[in-house]
Protein backbone atom coordinates (compact mmCIF):
# COMPACT_ATOMS: atom_id res chain seq x y z
CA UNK A 1 0.00 0.00 0.00
CA UNK A 2 3.04 2.11 1.41
CA UNK A 3 4.57 1.57 -1.73
CA UNK A 4 1.97 2.22 -4.50
CA UNK A 5 1.07 5.45 -2.76
CA UNK A 6 4.65 6.47 -3.13
CA UNK A 7 4.64 5.69 -6.79
CA UNK A 8 1.22 7.75 -7.56
CA UNK A 9 2.75 10.36 -5.96
CA UNK A 10 5.60 10.62 -8.70
CA UNK A 11 4.98 13.81 -11.26
CA UNK A 12 6.16 11.25 -14.35
CA UNK A 13 5.26 7.91 -15.62
CA UNK A 14 6.13 4.71 -13.92
CA UNK A 15 4.75 1.21 -15.88
CA UNK A 16 4.68 -1.91 -14.38
CA UNK A 17 5.26 -4.84 -17.01
CA UNK A 18 5.67 -8.44 -17.39
CA UNK A 19 8.67 -10.25 -18.64
CA UNK A 20 6.96 -9.81 -22.57
CA UNK A 21 6.94 -5.87 -21.83
CA UNK A 22 2.85 -5.76 -21.24
CA UNK A 23 1.89 -2.94 -18.92
CA UNK A 24 0.34 -4.90 -15.67
CA UNK A 25 0.32 -1.47 -13.60
CA UNK A 26 0.92 2.17 -14.02
CA UNK A 27 0.70 4.55 -11.73
CA UNK A 28 -0.95 8.36 -11.73
CA UNK A 29 0.75 10.12 -13.83
CA UNK A 30 0.85 7.57 -16.56
CA UNK A 31 -2.43 6.51 -16.40
CA UNK A 32 -3.75 10.51 -17.12
CA UNK A 33 -1.59 10.56 -19.93
CA UNK A 34 -2.50 7.59 -21.41
CA UNK A 35 -6.39 5.99 -21.66
CA UNK A 36 -6.50 2.33 -21.19
CA UNK A 37 -2.76 1.68 -21.03
CA UNK A 38 -3.26 -1.94 -19.13
CA UNK A 39 -2.54 -4.90 -21.32
CA UNK A 40 -0.49 -2.39 -24.09
CA UNK A 41 3.08 -3.66 -24.98
CA UNK A 42 5.43 -0.84 -23.63
CA UNK A 43 6.95 -0.56 -26.94
CA UNK A 44 4.13 0.68 -28.96
CA UNK A 45 2.61 2.53 -25.54
CA UNK A 46 5.57 5.21 -25.98
CA UNK A 47 5.88 7.59 -29.11
CA UNK A 48 9.42 7.27 -29.49
CA UNK A 49 11.90 6.95 -32.39
CA UNK A 50 13.59 3.41 -32.31
CA UNK A 51 10.97 2.12 -28.72
CA UNK A 52 10.24 -1.11 -29.76
CA UNK A 53 14.28 -1.99 -30.35
CA UNK A 54 15.41 0.19 -27.97
CA UNK A 55 13.54 -1.42 -25.20
CA UNK A 56 13.68 -4.82 -26.76
CA UNK A 57 17.46 -4.05 -26.51
CA UNK A 58 16.91 -3.21 -22.71
CA UNK A 59 15.04 -6.19 -21.67
CA UNK A 60 17.70 -8.26 -23.00
CA UNK A 61 20.24 -7.09 -21.40
CA UNK A 62 18.49 -6.86 -17.62
CA UNK A 63 17.11 -10.82 -18.24
CA UNK A 64 20.61 -11.57 -19.03
CA UNK A 65 21.55 -9.80 -15.80
CA UNK A 66 24.11 -7.86 -16.74
CA UNK A 67 23.15 -4.13 -15.67
CA UNK A 68 20.64 -3.68 -12.61
CA UNK A 69 19.15 -0.83 -15.00
CA UNK A 70 19.36 0.67 -18.59
CA UNK A 71 18.63 4.28 -18.91
CA UNK A 72 18.39 6.19 -22.13
CA UNK A 73 16.88 9.51 -23.36
CA UNK A 74 14.15 10.36 -26.38
CA UNK A 75 12.18 12.91 -27.59
CA UNK A 76 8.78 12.00 -27.22
CA UNK A 77 5.91 13.33 -29.82
CA UNK A 78 6.25 16.74 -32.32
CA UNK A 79 6.52 18.92 -29.63
CA UNK A 80 10.19 18.95 -28.26
CA UNK A 81 9.35 17.28 -24.98
CA UNK A 82 12.04 15.06 -24.11
CA UNK A 83 12.15 12.24 -21.48
CA UNK A 84 14.50 9.99 -19.74
CA UNK A 85 13.69 6.41 -19.98
CA UNK A 86 14.72 3.95 -16.83
CA UNK A 87 14.36 0.56 -17.07
CA UNK A 88 14.98 -1.78 -14.23
CA UNK A 89 14.13 -5.57 -13.30
CA UNK A 90 11.36 -5.80 -10.27
CA UNK A 91 10.58 -8.82 -8.31
CA UNK A 92 7.59 -9.98 -6.11
CA UNK A 93 7.40 -10.96 -2.71
CA UNK A 94 8.60 -14.31 -3.08
CA UNK A 95 11.66 -13.26 -4.87
CA UNK A 96 10.89 -14.42 -8.50
CA UNK A 97 11.56 -12.12 -11.27
CA UNK A 98 8.27 -10.88 -12.70
CA UNK A 99 9.24 -8.36 -15.67
CA UNK A 100 10.18 -4.88 -15.71
CA UNK A 101 9.79 -1.22 -13.75
CA UNK A 102 9.52 1.57 -16.65
CA UNK A 103 10.22 5.25 -15.20
CA UNK A 104 9.99 8.39 -17.88
CA UNK A 105 10.90 11.75 -15.64
CA UNK A 106 10.44 14.19 -18.22
CA UNK A 107 13.83 16.06 -19.05
CA UNK A 108 12.68 19.19 -21.40
CA UNK A 109 14.04 21.34 -19.28
CA UNK A 110 17.45 20.56 -18.24
CA UNK A 111 17.34 19.43 -22.14
CA UNK A 112 16.71 22.82 -23.44
CA UNK A 113 19.35 23.99 -20.99
CA UNK A 114 22.27 21.84 -22.02
CA UNK A 115 21.00 22.82 -25.53
CA UNK A 116 21.53 26.26 -24.77
CA UNK A 117 24.28 26.06 -23.27
CA UNK A 118 26.05 24.41 -26.22
CA UNK A 119 24.48 26.81 -28.24
CA UNK A 120 26.15 29.76 -26.34
CA UNK A 121 29.65 28.24 -26.39
CA UNK A 122 29.79 27.54 -29.94
CA UNK A 123 28.22 31.08 -30.55
CA UNK A 124 30.34 33.02 -28.35
CA UNK A 125 34.00 31.10 -29.39
CA UNK A 126 33.76 32.54 -32.77
CA UNK A 127 32.18 36.66 -32.34
CA UNK A 128 34.63 39.08 -31.33
CA UNK A 129 32.33 41.86 -31.57
CA UNK A 130 30.99 42.88 -27.86
CA UNK A 131 27.53 43.90 -28.77
CA UNK A 132 27.04 40.98 -30.51
CA UNK A 133 28.31 38.68 -27.67
CA UNK A 134 26.03 40.84 -25.19
CA UNK A 135 23.14 39.85 -27.64
CA UNK A 136 24.06 36.22 -27.59
CA UNK A 137 24.54 35.70 -23.85
CA UNK A 138 20.97 38.00 -23.29
CA UNK A 139 19.59 35.36 -26.00
CA UNK A 140 20.46 32.51 -24.24
CA UNK A 141 20.04 32.98 -21.29
CA UNK A 142 16.31 33.51 -22.10
CA UNK A 143 16.26 29.61 -23.58
CA UNK A 144 18.23 28.17 -20.89
CA UNK A 145 16.28 29.86 -17.90
CA UNK A 146 12.93 30.99 -17.63
CA UNK A 147 13.38 34.52 -16.61
CA UNK A 148 11.41 37.58 -17.03
CA UNK A 149 14.69 40.29 -16.84
CA UNK A 150 18.15 40.25 -17.18
CA UNK A 151 21.16 42.60 -17.13
CA UNK A 152 24.36 42.41 -17.93
CA UNK A 153 26.85 44.82 -16.56
CA UNK A 154 30.74 45.38 -17.96
CA UNK A 155 33.59 46.91 -15.80
CA UNK A 156 34.85 50.55 -16.95
CA UNK A 157 38.43 49.33 -18.37
CA UNK A 158 40.21 52.73 -15.98
CA UNK A 159 37.57 53.11 -13.16
CA UNK A 160 35.96 49.14 -12.63
CA UNK A 161 33.06 51.05 -12.01
CA UNK A 162 29.62 49.10 -13.76
CA UNK A 163 27.47 49.77 -16.00
CA UNK A 164 24.53 47.78 -17.65
CA UNK A 165 25.29 46.94 -21.19
CA UNK A 166 22.25 44.93 -22.16
CA UNK A 167 18.79 45.23 -19.88
CA UNK A 168 15.38 43.36 -20.82
CA UNK A 169 12.57 42.73 -19.12
CA UNK A 170 13.20 45.16 -16.24
CA UNK A 171 9.79 48.23 -15.80
CA UNK A 172 12.80 50.52 -14.33
CA UNK A 173 14.81 53.13 -15.89
CA UNK A 174 18.23 51.67 -16.47
CA UNK A 175 19.93 53.86 -14.26
CA UNK A 176 17.69 52.74 -11.47
CA UNK A 177 18.39 49.29 -12.51
CA UNK A 178 22.12 49.95 -12.57
CA UNK A 179 21.71 51.56 -9.13
CA UNK A 180 19.20 48.63 -7.31
CA UNK A 181 21.89 46.05 -8.90
CA UNK A 182 24.89 47.28 -8.25
CA UNK A 183 25.20 46.25 -4.53
CA UNK A 184 24.06 42.79 -6.16
CA UNK A 185 27.37 42.79 -8.57
CA UNK A 186 29.81 44.20 -5.70
CA UNK A 187 28.96 41.08 -3.57
CA UNK A 188 29.52 38.45 -6.45
CA UNK A 189 32.26 39.99 -7.48
CA UNK A 190 33.76 39.81 -4.15
CA UNK A 191 32.88 36.57 -3.25
CA UNK A 192 33.82 35.34 -6.79
CA UNK A 193 30.67 33.40 -6.72
CA UNK A 194 26.79 33.56 -7.89
CA UNK A 195 24.57 34.81 -4.95
CA UNK A 196 20.34 34.70 -4.59
CA UNK A 197 18.26 37.75 -3.37
CA UNK A 198 14.59 38.31 -3.36
CA UNK A 199 13.54 40.82 -5.95
CA UNK A 200 11.55 43.66 -5.08
CA UNK A 201 9.17 42.99 -7.46
CA UNK A 202 9.02 39.41 -6.75
CA UNK A 203 10.39 36.24 -7.60
CA UNK A 204 14.34 36.03 -7.39
CA UNK A 205 17.43 37.72 -8.94
CA UNK A 206 20.66 35.56 -9.34
CA UNK A 207 23.61 37.05 -10.06
CA UNK A 208 26.98 35.79 -10.99
CA UNK A 209 30.23 37.31 -11.70
CA UNK A 210 31.91 37.96 -15.18
CA UNK A 211 36.32 37.31 -14.47
CA UNK A 212 38.84 36.47 -16.28
CA UNK A 213 42.95 35.70 -15.60
CA UNK A 214 43.06 39.71 -16.32
CA UNK A 215 40.35 40.41 -13.94
CA UNK A 216 37.37 42.04 -12.63
CA UNK A 217 35.27 42.10 -16.46
CA UNK A 218 31.26 42.16 -15.18
CA UNK A 219 28.25 40.39 -14.09
CA UNK A 220 25.44 39.23 -14.93
CA UNK A 221 22.05 39.36 -13.34
CA UNK A 222 18.45 37.43 -14.02
CA UNK A 223 15.40 37.60 -12.54
CA UNK A 224 12.92 34.84 -12.40
CA UNK A 225 9.23 34.17 -10.86
CA UNK A 226 9.76 30.36 -11.14
CA UNK A 227 12.75 29.77 -9.08
CA UNK A 228 10.65 27.95 -6.27
CA UNK A 229 12.34 25.12 -4.69
CA UNK A 230 15.96 24.86 -4.07
CA UNK A 231 16.62 23.29 -7.01
CA UNK A 232 15.50 24.92 -9.39
CA UNK A 233 17.67 27.77 -8.02
CA UNK A 234 20.90 26.11 -7.90
CA UNK A 235 20.14 24.91 -11.19
CA UNK A 236 19.81 28.60 -12.24
CA UNK A 237 22.85 29.57 -10.83
CA UNK A 238 24.92 26.53 -12.28
CA UNK A 239 23.98 27.17 -15.90
CA UNK A 240 24.59 31.47 -14.68
CA UNK A 241 28.19 30.52 -13.41
CA UNK A 242 28.65 28.67 -17.20
CA UNK A 243 27.33 31.42 -19.05
CA UNK A 244 29.34 34.14 -17.08
CA UNK A 245 32.18 31.80 -17.74
CA UNK A 246 31.79 31.71 -21.85
CA UNK A 247 30.96 35.35 -21.65
CA UNK A 248 34.38 36.28 -19.43
CA UNK A 249 36.38 33.97 -22.29
CA UNK A 250 34.77 35.78 -25.13
CA UNK A 251 35.19 39.50 -23.68
CA UNK A 252 38.94 38.67 -23.23
CA UNK A 253 39.20 36.84 -26.60
CA UNK A 254 37.62 40.14 -28.52
CA UNK A 255 40.46 41.94 -26.59
CA UNK A 256 42.94 40.14 -27.52
CA UNK A 257 42.06 40.14 -31.08
CA UNK A 258 41.70 43.98 -30.76
CA UNK A 259 45.23 44.38 -29.59
CA UNK A 260 47.02 42.43 -31.96
CA UNK A 261 44.98 44.53 -35.16
CA UNK A 262 46.07 47.39 -33.16
CA UNK A 263 49.59 46.34 -32.84
CA UNK A 264 49.80 45.83 -36.72
CA UNK A 265 48.69 48.70 -37.41
CA UNK A 266 51.22 50.54 -35.93
CA UNK A 267 53.74 48.19 -36.59
CA UNK A 268 52.90 49.16 -40.36
CA UNK A 269 52.92 52.74 -39.38
CA UNK A 270 56.21 52.57 -37.45
CA UNK A 271 57.79 50.63 -41.02
CA UNK A 272 56.90 53.84 -43.22
CA UNK A 273 57.62 56.38 -40.41
CA UNK A 274 61.34 54.71 -40.32
CA UNK A 275 61.17 54.55 -44.00
CA UNK A 276 60.47 58.66 -44.54
CA UNK A 277 62.65 59.17 -42.06
CA UNK A 278 65.86 56.91 -42.93
CA UNK A 279 65.17 58.80 -47.00
CA UNK A 280 64.63 62.70 -45.42
CA UNK A 281 67.45 62.87 -43.23
CA UNK A 282 70.18 63.35 -46.17
CA UNK A 283 68.84 65.84 -48.05
CA UNK A 284 68.18 67.62 -44.70
CA UNK A 285 71.77 67.41 -44.42
CA UNK A 286 72.66 69.08 -47.55
CA UNK A 287 69.72 71.84 -46.89
CA UNK A 288 71.90 72.87 -43.90
CA UNK A 289 75.02 72.40 -45.15
CA UNK A 290 73.92 74.80 -48.30
CA UNK A 291 72.77 77.18 -45.55
CA UNK A 292 75.60 77.55 -43.51
CA UNK A 293 77.70 78.19 -46.72
CA UNK A 294 75.66 80.72 -47.92
CA UNK A 295 76.05 82.40 -44.54
CA UNK A 296 79.56 82.66 -44.93
CA UNK A 297 79.38 83.86 -48.14
CA UNK A 298 76.79 86.86 -47.64
CA UNK A 299 77.94 87.37 -43.72
CA UNK A 300 77.50 91.09 -43.88
CA UNK A 301 73.85 90.94 -45.77
CA UNK A 302 70.89 91.18 -42.61
CA UNK A 303 68.38 89.61 -44.77
CA UNK A 304 70.24 86.13 -46.06
CA UNK A 305 71.56 85.86 -42.44
CA UNK A 306 68.11 86.38 -41.07
CA UNK A 307 66.63 83.95 -43.30
CA UNK A 308 69.58 81.53 -43.44
CA UNK A 309 68.76 81.59 -39.57
CA UNK A 310 65.07 80.84 -40.33
CA UNK A 311 65.96 77.89 -42.83
CA UNK A 312 68.55 76.33 -39.90
CA UNK A 313 65.92 76.31 -37.51
CA UNK A 314 63.47 74.38 -39.40
CA UNK A 315 66.02 72.12 -40.54
CA UNK A 316 66.44 71.12 -36.79
CA UNK A 317 62.74 71.49 -36.00
CA UNK A 318 62.76 68.46 -38.68
CA UNK A 319 65.77 66.12 -37.60
CA UNK A 320 63.97 66.37 -34.31
CA UNK A 321 60.57 65.07 -35.96
CA UNK A 322 62.65 62.80 -38.54
CA UNK A 323 64.73 61.13 -34.86
CA UNK A 324 61.44 60.84 -33.46
CA UNK A 325 60.04 58.86 -36.33
CA UNK A 326 63.13 56.85 -36.06
CA UNK A 327 62.16 55.92 -32.37
CA UNK A 328 58.49 55.26 -33.22
CA UNK A 329 59.56 52.74 -36.39
CA UNK A 330 62.44 51.15 -34.95
CA UNK A 331 61.71 50.42 -31.06
CA UNK A 332 64.26 49.22 -28.78
CA UNK A 333 63.66 45.84 -27.18
CA UNK A 334 62.12 45.12 -23.99
CA UNK A 335 64.22 45.32 -21.04
CA UNK A 336 62.05 43.85 -18.21
CA UNK A 337 62.91 44.36 -14.60
CA UNK A 338 60.10 43.85 -11.27
CA UNK A 339 59.65 46.49 -9.81
CA UNK A 340 57.76 49.52 -8.56
CA UNK A 341 56.27 52.22 -10.92
CA UNK A 342 56.02 54.80 -8.65
CA UNK A 343 59.42 54.83 -7.91
CA UNK A 344 60.25 55.83 -11.47
CA UNK A 345 57.18 58.43 -11.14
CA UNK A 346 60.13 59.66 -7.91
CA UNK A 347 62.89 60.03 -10.14
CA UNK A 348 61.09 61.54 -13.19
CA UNK A 349 59.17 64.56 -10.55
CA UNK A 350 63.03 64.85 -9.25
CA UNK A 351 64.24 65.53 -12.87
CA UNK A 352 61.47 68.01 -13.54
CA UNK A 353 60.97 69.83 -10.13
CA UNK A 354 62.46 72.89 -11.83
CA UNK A 355 60.19 72.95 -14.75
CA UNK A 356 57.37 72.75 -12.01
CA UNK A 357 58.77 75.41 -9.99
CA UNK A 358 59.12 78.01 -13.30
CA UNK A 359 55.50 76.98 -14.38
CA UNK A 360 54.36 78.26 -11.01
CA UNK A 361 52.79 74.58 -10.31
CA UNK A 362 52.49 72.58 -7.01
CA UNK A 363 51.90 68.83 -7.20
CA UNK A 364 50.08 66.43 -5.02
CA UNK A 365 49.99 62.96 -4.80
CA UNK A 366 49.01 59.76 -3.08
CA UNK A 367 50.49 56.43 -3.51
CA UNK A 368 49.33 52.99 -1.93
CA UNK A 369 50.88 51.88 1.00
CA UNK A 370 53.65 49.27 1.07
CA UNK A 371 53.80 50.22 -3.25
CA UNK A 372 53.34 47.85 -5.86
CA UNK A 373 55.76 45.09 -7.75
CA UNK A 374 54.86 44.46 -11.23
CA UNK A 375 57.11 44.35 -14.42
CA UNK A 376 58.47 46.64 -16.71
CA UNK A 377 61.39 48.72 -18.73
CA UNK A 378 62.16 51.36 -16.84
CA UNK A 379 63.72 53.35 -19.87
CA UNK A 380 60.68 53.26 -22.31
CA UNK A 381 58.43 53.53 -19.33
CA UNK A 382 60.09 56.34 -18.05
CA UNK A 383 59.71 58.13 -21.57
CA UNK A 384 56.04 57.67 -20.86
CA UNK A 385 55.88 59.50 -17.69
CA UNK A 386 58.22 62.38 -18.59
CA UNK A 387 55.57 62.78 -21.67
CA UNK A 388 52.34 62.57 -20.08
CA UNK A 389 54.04 65.29 -17.74
CA UNK A 390 55.47 67.56 -19.77
CA UNK A 391 52.43 67.97 -21.40
CA UNK A 392 49.95 68.22 -18.45
CA UNK A 393 52.87 71.27 -17.26
CA UNK A 394 52.36 72.64 -20.60
CA UNK A 395 48.16 72.38 -20.90
CA UNK A 396 48.04 73.72 -16.68
CA UNK A 397 47.60 77.42 -15.75
CA UNK A 398 50.16 79.21 -14.01
CA UNK A 399 49.99 78.76 -10.31
CA UNK A 400 47.58 75.61 -10.69
CA UNK A 401 48.01 72.11 -9.32
CA UNK A 402 48.68 68.88 -10.64
CA UNK A 403 47.16 65.35 -8.97
CA UNK A 404 49.25 62.66 -9.19
CA UNK A 405 47.36 59.91 -7.70
CA UNK A 406 48.64 55.50 -8.29
CA UNK A 407 46.70 52.39 -7.21
CA UNK A 408 46.69 48.87 -7.05
CA UNK A 409 44.00 47.14 -9.02
CA UNK A 410 41.61 44.79 -7.95
CA UNK A 411 43.67 41.85 -10.07
CA UNK A 412 47.21 43.13 -8.55
CA UNK A 413 47.98 45.98 -11.55
CA UNK A 414 49.36 48.89 -11.46
CA UNK A 415 47.33 52.00 -12.06
CA UNK A 416 48.31 56.06 -12.11
CA UNK A 417 46.42 58.95 -13.10
CA UNK A 418 47.95 62.52 -13.68
CA UNK A 419 45.21 65.10 -13.66
CA UNK A 420 45.84 69.04 -14.44
CA UNK A 421 42.81 71.31 -14.46
CA UNK A 422 43.89 73.12 -17.84
CA UNK A 423 41.58 73.84 -20.96
CA UNK A 424 39.68 71.05 -22.13
CA UNK A 425 40.63 68.54 -25.46
CA UNK A 426 38.13 69.79 -27.66
CA UNK A 427 35.40 66.49 -28.38
CA UNK A 428 36.39 66.17 -32.40
CA UNK A 429 40.02 65.89 -30.85
CA UNK A 430 39.75 63.73 -28.15
CA UNK A 431 39.74 60.37 -30.43
CA UNK A 432 42.63 61.28 -32.48
CA UNK A 433 45.13 62.41 -29.56
CA UNK A 434 46.95 59.18 -30.10
CA UNK A 435 47.15 58.77 -33.96
CA UNK A 436 50.61 59.90 -35.29
CA UNK A 437 51.26 63.10 -36.79
CA UNK A 438 48.04 64.42 -34.68
CA UNK A 439 49.11 67.49 -32.34
CA UNK A 440 46.87 70.02 -30.77
CA UNK A 441 50.04 71.75 -29.92
CA UNK A 442 51.22 74.41 -31.81
CA UNK A 443 54.64 73.34 -33.62
CA UNK A 444 54.10 69.92 -31.93
CA UNK A 445 55.06 66.74 -33.94
CA UNK A 446 52.28 64.33 -32.80
CA UNK A 447 54.27 61.51 -32.52
CA UNK A 448 54.53 61.79 -28.64
CA UNK A 449 51.34 60.17 -27.14
CA UNK A 450 51.62 57.79 -30.22
CA UNK A 451 54.96 56.23 -29.45
CA UNK A 452 53.32 56.58 -24.88
CA UNK A 453 50.30 54.19 -26.39
CA UNK A 454 53.40 52.10 -28.78
CA UNK A 455 55.47 51.28 -25.43
CA UNK A 456 52.16 50.89 -23.12
CA UNK A 457 50.68 48.19 -25.18
CA UNK A 458 54.04 45.99 -25.79
CA UNK A 459 54.02 46.57 -22.23
CA UNK A 460 50.91 44.86 -21.54
CA UNK A 461 49.32 47.88 -20.34
CA UNK A 462 46.78 50.90 -21.03
CA UNK A 463 47.16 54.52 -21.62
CA UNK A 464 43.72 56.60 -21.68
CA UNK A 465 42.84 60.51 -21.98
CA UNK A 466 39.76 61.81 -20.72
CA UNK A 467 39.18 66.21 -20.87
CA UNK A 468 35.74 68.00 -20.10
CA UNK A 469 35.08 70.96 -19.78
CA UNK A 470 35.39 72.40 -15.96
CA UNK A 471 37.25 69.26 -14.97
CA UNK A 472 40.40 69.83 -17.06
CA UNK A 473 42.55 66.57 -18.10
CA UNK A 474 43.41 63.26 -16.78
CA UNK A 475 45.94 61.00 -18.23
CA UNK A 476 45.35 56.99 -16.70
CA UNK A 477 48.19 54.78 -17.10
CA UNK A 478 47.51 50.87 -16.27
CA UNK A 479 50.07 48.40 -15.84
CA UNK A 480 49.43 44.10 -15.44
CA UNK A 481 49.92 42.40 -12.77
CA UNK A 482 52.96 40.45 -12.61
CA UNK A 483 51.33 36.96 -13.58
CA UNK A 484 50.03 38.77 -16.80
CA UNK A 485 52.98 40.86 -17.64
CA UNK A 486 54.28 41.43 -21.25
CA UNK A 487 57.59 39.17 -22.02
CA UNK A 488 60.51 40.45 -23.18
CA UNK A 489 64.01 40.24 -23.33
CA UNK A 490 66.07 40.68 -19.91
Amino acid sequence: MFARVAVDALPFGVYLTDAAGIVRHANSAASARHADVLDLDIRALLPLADAGDAFSHAFERLAAGEPAMVRWEGRVGGDGRMIQLHVARWRDEDGAWGGYVVATPDTTDSHRTRDALIATGLALSTSIDLERVYREVALQLQRALRIDALAIAVADDETLALSAVQLAGYDEEAQAVETRLRPDWLECLAAGETVVHASGSGGHEVSAPIISEEGVLGAITVRSWWLESVHDVEEARGVLRTVAAQTAAAIDRSFLVRRVEQKRRLEAIGEVAAGVAHELRNPLFGISSAAQLLRLRAKDDPAVDRNVTRILREVERLNGMLSSLLEYGRPQPLVLRDGDPDELWDEVLDANRQRLEESGLTMTRSRPDGGVMVRFDGAQLGQVLLNILVNAIDAAPEGSMLTLQSSVLPHGGWRCRLHNGGPPIPADALPRVFEIFFSLKSGGTGIGLALCRRIMEELGGTIAIESAPDVGTAVTLTLPPLASSATGGA
